[in-house]
């Protein structure tokens, strides 16, 4: 029986939360989903982002868990930092296959937006400087690291919704389903190079 990991990527804002409770159940069948907000929420629900430090901490110990317990998971990420890469490395000598869908908004400004759009209707806050500086790292670190380091990876045109598949890749292959907009995914990867 081979294991998975499922990681659910993209820029705050992008609706990660959303398409994992749709995908991961109806579709991988995976019931344990990792999301550091939401830990949050759990340690302090009246002030969460005073527990946004303790909740990554306790998001990566329970990855490091089911990765030695051989569990399916999936956890949610910005892919702001590469420190995921030696976690990667040490899941694939566990025997897991790493599957990435990396949802896309094209620009930090969309992004900024729908944060906005999200506290509006209760949800939580992030600071526009981070939000802008992880969506620069997140595209490129997606594009230029992690991308090369998985089983296979779906892009998705998160302005869309449900999200719509740009491309993908399975066992390096990939898949163009929609090339005007992997060509604006890339110019925005150009763009965060220089942010």
């Amino acid at each position: 029986m081979s294991r998975n990991v499922y990681v659910i990527s993209g820029p705050n804002g992008a609706g990660k939360t959303t398409f994992a409770t749709k995908f991961l159940p109806e579709f991988v069948q995976c019931k344990q989903f990792l999301n550091a907000d939401l830990i949050a929420a759990g340690l302090a629900p009246f002030d969460p982002e005073s527990q946004n430090f303790a909740a990554g901490k306790l998001m990566l110990k329970r990855i490091d868990e089911l990765t030695a317990q051989r569990e399916n998971f999936s956890f949610e990420t910005t892919l702001s930092g590469r420190a995921y890469l030696r976690r990667f490395q040490a899941m694939k000598q566990a025997g897991y296959q790493i599957h990435l869908f990396f949802l896309w908004l094209p620009s930090e400004e969309v992004a900024i937006a729908r944060v906005a759009n999200r506290v509006k209707q209760g949800g939580h806050n992030i600071p526009e400087a981070d939000i802008r500086r992880r969506y620069h790292s997140g595209v490129r670190n997606f594009w230029q690291w992690y991308a090369k380091e998985v089983d296979s990876w779906q892009l998705y045109n998160a302005m869309i919704i449900p999200p719509k598949l740009i491309a993908e890749t399975v066992n390096d292959t990939i898949t163009v389903y929609d090339k005007t907009a992997l060509d604006t995914f890339k110019n925005s990867v150009e763009r965060s190079r220089d942010a």
